[in-house]
């Protein structure tokens, strides 16, 4: 089952997500969590921090869990 992240704006970066996400406490984790990480964006896998996120998009974190991005 994915996990839902909802979103009020049309985009969201990776390393904010990760803050909503719950998965780090900081945004300040963000490079550091995605250097030890594999995350998966749509399938492909991404460690951009700044990548753009949008409305269903789904985020795979090895490990941890499937996000899906809703409004």
């Amino acid at each position: 089952m994915d996990n839902k992240i909802k979103i009020d704006t049309d985009t969201i970066t990776l390393g904010q997500f990760l803050k909503l996400a719950d998965v780090i406490s900081s945004g300040g984790m963000a490079k550091w969590f995605l250097s030890e990480h594999e995350v998966f964006i749509n399938g492909e896998q991404d460690q951009r921090r700044g990548r753009k996120l949008m409305v269903n998009d789904k985020i795979d974190i090895k490990g941890i869990g499937t996000f899906v991005i809703v409004r």
